[in-house]
């Protein structure tokens, strides 16, 4: 056995990320002499056999076809540097590889260090250098590699034994609080009190490192909202503008409290958030609500159409937030966000099938010197987060079908990083027991890291200029394939049912997680599973690492579930027992180092006490002006703005169709430009396919809350409704969750204002429309010294519908009718409730009965920005006597268009680089896996018309084809044939029926007007059906052979002619931004049919969804499947088929 280095690097044309590297260190350093960017990655192998590394080059670590494998590398004279992770943090890559080599090699040894070498070429200084590595590695995850350091594996030291903290109980107050702030916990100065009162009155004994830590976690304000559990003592309203509906909402909140718990628990945030649910649960509003000891997710019981067949199902829904994270290392942060949405409802058993994400940011334009001090800079947040977002959820096989990142300068403070799924499983799938004593608990899934440590703790500290360089280990690191390997485990119902209750790992692991499922537990320490030595007891109970379950089975169950486990490649051990007693017990090497009662850990705490005082609004709400002296101009900057302007490339970089259930596409109509409402997805069912559709929308303005929180927390929840409305959905039995992210609010009482004056304005409306909220997330540390997020309560809201009733907002037709749904807020500009139901139903029934085609809800940029968007998809012209730039405060308003035309459905457009070994037919007549699309129609056409398809076998003669998906033919016969049945011109046809032989038909007519001559005159009309289709083929086929780089090259625009028939074609190539960065995104080619002109508006145009095929004598880009074959003409030509007799 040896250890061994190597180097690899991607060939020229497929060095994506050197490029995005190179355009990335230019733009944001100004670096104008940077040329060229090489990216090696470099992989350390330990412990295999020199025939390993062999299989192991090109199986493993390359890909023959794009990469290129070195043993040895010379960077003599070459400007580079070299990055690895820290210690002890999580590399996905190298985790990865070492799976792979279990399979090839026998050494069970085998290891892997993984980095990367940047070769930075052009005349690029020594500080140049400097400067990206100080821009490119973050010191919360990695370091500078040493290349010419020995081969050799981190050092690892044997764990140290945990510690007891002796004469800790003895200790004076200040003392305590010394102790406290030296060891850097979370908990306030009154619970370390507590915690010592306890040892040494209760337990008479002094605590050990792990308990302090423990305590520390479990009581943590991401673990027990500790915040939100304050006790309200006091509250103060202002003398203002709408006092009258401050104080009225409050004492309906009032009536509530006594109404549900007869006033007895504490006044409170959480109080205050839940008391809806509870209130409308009592009345029996919520027959749905699935109601259990677990708290996993939100659950509703609901009816799935499953192939004509209603079944009894549970919908599972949950959004989470990793902001703190996120601000520090935005991938890993990212990444565990929708990493940890998915498991919360996994563990409850459902398969999750649905994403969407909501962020928040500053100005990601901002130069990079004048990125704050102990920041990173905005744009690299904002990318790294979209990428560790859209990593984890493509890896894992999760459609995020809607994407928005929200832009606000208090986003400066802290970032906002919300994700939130939906998941579904049969009802009868799920057990929901209590545990007993004997029970057994089996960790299941990933293995344990130093990675996530205190990141429950982290996430609930103020966040300051030091914390960027403290809090590597706070940051937990996903492994979206372990996850999946959970989801497939979960999928089967014999799996399910042997699950009494189940707890998944995030916040305070072992100790929360385990620590949640009963009142009494052994936890054995020594049986979780790690991913490398060296890690002490404290460090195992605490851990964040991810992909972890705690299940409960019966212990005759355990063999049994182990095994199903194991079928899933999955790790499972027993690590803990359900005792009798009610104590939290550890045990670590021989020795107890947790024990404490449950009565005093469920304390959760000292309970803090606070006054609010709810603020005045002080002024008007501030419309948004833009710029321009003509309406023109200001429509153009409106829809240039931050919050209009279209984010496709950032959105394009998430995988919206994966699992074949998504009913909406990220963006709609022919040309995928118009933002759709809302995520809506099937319900997928295992063999099966269902017709009910779940709809997740989100609703909040920072503008609005900033100004207001009441209003704007009550808008919040107006729009997630209105947007479930606007694409076919009820309003009647949506369920919200709530996401709430504040600054820290100390003991400032106005501040304290905020939260509470939001959280009324949300019960306002949960009680106008008698929905309640059933979960939420609370986030209460956004803040950096002493600047502040912007008050944020997001409203998600869910609710089911049949698919089939699914609309989307692009405009349809033209001819069709605009109108405006308008809402006439109260004198106190709060939401009129009985006029948006009254919109509400108007709206559901108009959609039933097809009379609404398009639907849009009314948002930061106003009625311009919503009909500039519902116009764009389909590139319809839309005509006004005026343009009006309103911000509707209530985002209540719908545009909508009234016809009876069909829908157009979407397709992602994705560029990908593909080289296949065959000719250009036999691609055709194989089809695109990855995207599922087939052309037999296309090839269909080319079989049977003469001499072509010899001329397309050909090897010596190289053409450029625009693949037509068979969707576009079909779409294309199924328009004809509703235009015949229309007018009544015969039965349907395909596309057999015009492969037919030239025909001519004669039409014999009496002469009448010239009596002198013959009486009758023979017309002869000469049909050839194959030949027209002959002609509209060659339009697709290009002789010479023209990739994406070769059109960028001609300015992105090149006019060639077709095949044969030399029509004028164009095809214009372009990178799309992608995060903010100009070109950065993926490539997009679009293909017209010039029409024999030179204006632009009069081509007919598509784009494509798939580019650069290399074959043996092509290039081949495929079209979306909502191009209409023939450029429109296929309608023209062939309507009259059937009727040449009659002429």
């Amino acid at each position: 056995m040896n250890n061994y280095r190597i180097y690899v690097e991607k060939r020229k044309g497929f060095e994506v990320e050197a490029k995005s590297l190179l355009g990335d260190f230019k733009e944001n350093l100004q670096l104008t002499n940077l040329q060229n960017v090489r990216l090696l990655n470099v992989y350390d192998l330990f412990n295999i056999t020199s025939e390993d590394l062999v299989k192991a080059k090109e199986s493993i670590f390359a890909e023959p076809a794009t990469d290129d494998v070195y043993d040895n590398f010379d960077l003599a004279g070459k400007k580079y540097f070299a990055v690895e992770y820290l210690p002890g943090q999580f590399d996905q890559r190298a985790d990865s590889a070492v799976q792979c080599l279990g399979l090839i090699t026998e050494s069970a040894d085998a290891a892997v260090k993984s980095g990367k070498i940047l070769i930075l070429e052009g005349d690029v200084s020594a500080t140049d250098v400097e400067r990206i590595k100080e821009y490119f590695i973050n010191p919360i995850e990695s370091r500078e590699k040493d290349l010419a350091s020995p081969l050799a594996l981190d050092k690892v030291d044997a764990p140290e034994e945990v510690k007891f903290y002796n004469g800790f109980v003895n200790l004076d107050n200040e003392g305590v609080y010394a102790f406290r702030k030296e060891l850097g916990l979370a908990m306030s100065d009154k619970d370390i009190l507590f915690v010592q009162n306890y040892f040494k009155n209760e337990e008479k004994r002094d605590p050990s490192e792990t308990e302090i830590r423990v305590l520390d976690t479990y009581w943590s304000d991401h673990c027990r909202h500790t915040t939100f559990e304050t006790e309200i003592k006091k509250v103060t309203f202002p003398e203002g503008k709408f006092a009258e509906v401050l104080q009225k909402t409050y004492e309906e909140y009032l009536e509530s409290r006594e109404y549900v718990h007869g006033g007895k628990k504490p006044m409170s945030l959480m109080d205050m958030a839940t008391i809806s649910g509870k209130e409308e649960r009592k009345k029996g509003n919520l027959p749905d609500l699935e109601v259990s000891d677990e708290i996993n997710a939100c659950s509703i019981r609901v009816k799935v159409d499953v192939e004509g067949v209603l079944e009894d199902w549970l919908l599972m829904f949950k959004n989470e937030t990793h902001n703190h994270p996120t601000e520090i290392e935005p991938f890993g942060g990212a990444s565990t966000c929708i990493g940890g949405a998915i498991r919360d409802p996994l563990s409850g058993r459902s398969y999750v099938y649905q994403a969407m994400r909501v962020t928040g940011a500053a100005n990601i334009n901002e130069k990079l010197e004048d990125t704050m001090e102990g920041k990173l800079p905005q744009s690299r947040i904002s990318k790294g987060a979209a990428h560790g977002y859209s990593s984890y959820g493509n890896q894992i096989g999760l459609a995020t079908t809607f994407v928005k990142e929200i832009f606000h300068e208090g986003y400066k403070a802290k970032r906002m990083e919300v994700g939130a799924v939906v998941g579904a499983v049969k009802e009868d799938w799920v057990r929901r027991e209590k545990p007993a004593t004997g029970d057994i608990i089996i960790l299941l899934g990933g293995k344990t890291g130093r990675d996530g440590c205190g990141g429950a703790t982290g996430s609930s500290k103020e966040h300051t200029t030091e914390s960027i360089t403290t809090c590597s280990a706070e940051v937990q690191k996903g492994n979206a394939p372990e996850e999946r390997k959970i989801q497939k485990l979960f999928r089967n119902d014999k799996v399910t049912k042997l699950i009494k209750k189940c707890n998944d790992f995030g916040a305070g692991g072992v100790s929360v997680a385990i620590g949640e499922l009963a009142d009494g537990l052994q936890i054995d320490l020594d049986k979780v599973p790690v991913k490398y030595l060296g890690l002490n007891g404290t460090e195992l109970s605490i851990s964040e690492s991810q992909e972890r379950m705690a299940v409960v089975v019966e212990p005759k169950d355990v063999e049994e579930f182990c095994r199903y486990a194991a079928l899933e490649n999955l790790e499972s051990s027993i690590a803990a027992i359900v005792t009798e007693e009610a104590r939290l017990v550890m045990n670590w090497k021989g020795k107890t180092i947790v024990n404490l009662s449950r009565a005093f850990l469920d304390t959760n705490g000292v309970r803090n006490e606070i006054e609010v005082e709810v603020e005045d609004v002080k002024a008007d709400f501030p419309q948004p002006k833009f710029e321009g002296n003509t309406t023109k101009e200001k429509l153009i900057n409106l829809l240039k703005s931050d919050n209009v302007a279209s984010q496709q490339g950032m959105v394009e970089m998430f995988d919206s169709h994966v699992g074949a259930s998504t009913v909406l596409m990220p963006y709609g109509g022919k040309y995928q430009l118009t933002e759709e409402e809302a995520s809506v997805q099937k319900v997928p069912v295992l063999g099966k396919e269902s017709n009910t559709a779940s709809i997740m929308t989100f609703g909040y303005n920072p503008f609005i809350s900033e100004w207001s929180p009441f209003h704007g927390a009550a808008y919040a929840v107006v729009e997630s409704i209105s947007k479930v409305v606007a694409v076919g959905g009820k309003w009647q039995g949506i369920r919200f969750s709530f996401q709430e992210y504040f600054e820290r609010l100390g003991n400032n009482t106005e501040t304290w204002g905020k939260p509470f004056s939001a959280l009324l304005g949300t019960l306002f409306v949960q009680k106008g429309f008698g929905l309640p909220a059933i979960g939420g997330k609370d986030s209460m540390s956004g803040t950096f010294n002493n600047i502040h997020v912007p008050p944020t309560l997001i409203s998600f809201a869910v609710n089911t519908e049949s698919a089939d009733n699914i609309i989307s907002a692009e405009f349809k037709n033209s001819g069709n009718y605009v109108y405006v749904v308008k809402h006439n807020p109260t004198v106190d500009m709060m939401p009129n409730i009985d006029e948006l139901k009254a919109n509400y139903d108007f709206i559901y029934e108009n959609v039933s009965n097809a009379k609404i085609v398009s639907a849009s809800t009314i948002k930061n940029g106003g009625i311009a920005e919503c009909l500039a968007k519902m116009s764009f998809g389909n590139k319809k012209k839309t005509t006004m006597n005026k343009i009006l730039f309103i911000l509707c405060l209530t985002s209540a308003s719908l545009w909508m268009l009234s016809c009876t035309d069909y829908e157009v459905a979407s397709y992602p457009e994705e560029n990908e680089t593909e080289v296949f070994n065959g000719t250009v037919l036999d691609y055709l007549s194989t089809g695109n896996e990855r995207l599922n699309l087939k052309f037999d129609s296309m090839m269909v056409l080319v079989n049977n018309i003469p001499d072509f398809i010899q001329q397309m076998e050909q090897t010596d003669v190289q053409y450029t084809v625009f693949a037509i998906p068979d969707a576009c033919i079909r779409s294309s016969l199924a328009q004809l044939n509703e235009y015949r049945k229309q007018k009544e011109l015969g039965e349907a046809i395909y596309l057999s029926d015009l492969l037919i032989e030239p025909f001519v038909v004669k039409d014999t007519i009496v002469n009448v007007v010239t009596p002198t001559l013959n009486d009758t005159i023979i017309n002869e009309y000469h049909y050839d059906y194959r030949a027209d289709l002959e002609r509209m083929l060659c339009k697709y086929i290009i002789k010479g052979s023209y990739d994406t780089d070769n059109i960028l090259a001609n300015e992105g625009n090149n006019s060639l002619n077709s095949l044969k028939y030399n029509y004028q074609m164009n095809i214009e190539c372009s990178r799309k931004p992608a995060s903010g960065f100009v070109g950065g995104g993926v490539k997009q080619l679009i293909f017209s049919d010039m029409k024999n002109s030179q204006v632009k508006d009069n081509w007919n145009r598509v784009s494509t969804v798939w580019n650069d095929v290399y074959t043996n004598n092509g290039i081949i880009h495929i079209l979306s499947p909502q191009h209409s074959f023939g450029f429109d003409e296929f309608i023209y030509v062939f309507n009259n088929y059937g009727n040449e007799y009659k002429k």
